[in-house]
């Protein structure tokens, strides 16, 4: 069971959204299986963009993946051209 949850919101439009699935599809099991402490990563949508709901074992190992190359270099760049402004991240430590 997740400890902690990183949460990132991006508003876009439908087409961004779409961009976005397909963004999530291909680097899900790079994150799961690459990224420290990952349990789960599951993609919400709505009609002002999406939401990324990322489960960790501890906080920390979430606050790790925001400094990794797979965020920043793979995930971060491919998003890029879709965004409307910057995201919305936000860490959750479960109680």
């Amino acid at each position: 069971m997740a400890k902690a949850y990183l949460q990132i919101t991006l508003n876009m439009d439908k087409k961004g959204q779409e961009s976005a699935a397909d963004v999530y599809n291909k680097y899900k099991a790079p994150f799961l299986n690459t990224i420290k402490g990952a349990l789960s990563k599951e993609l919400l949508v709505r009609d002002e963009g999406v939401q990324v709901l990322h489960g960790f074992e501890t906080a920390g190992d979430a606050q790790e993946y925001l400094l990794s190359a797979l965020f920043n270099k793979d995930i971060v760049e491919a998003l890029k051209p879709w965004l409307r402004n910057g995201p919305d991240i936000r860490i959750y430590s479960v109680v």
